[in-house]
């Protein structure tokens, strides 16, 4: 993976910082997180904020190889 470098301002990368040690990441990686979401938002602007987490769980419980199946009933 290609890596960038860009000048953030000072007060986005203290608040990442202090996000990604309460959520065990690295300041980049909340910042990427964040980015993450904001782009998923946008392309995606009539689901609400909880069902887009909810998505990026669920592919990270996929990647993992931790789904259960569902049973509709």
């Amino acid at each position: 993976m290609a890596t960038s470098s860009v000048r953030l301002d000072q007060e986005l990368v203290e608040k990442a910082t202090i996000m990604g040690k309460a959520l065990n990441r690295t300041m980049p990686k909340q910042i990427e997180h964040w980015a993450k979401i904001g782009e998923m938002m946008e392309d995606n602007p009539d689901l609400p904020y909880e069902f887009v987490k909810q998505a990026i769980i669920s592919k990270a419980e996929k990647e993992a190889g931790k789904l259960e199946p569902y049973d509709f009933g």
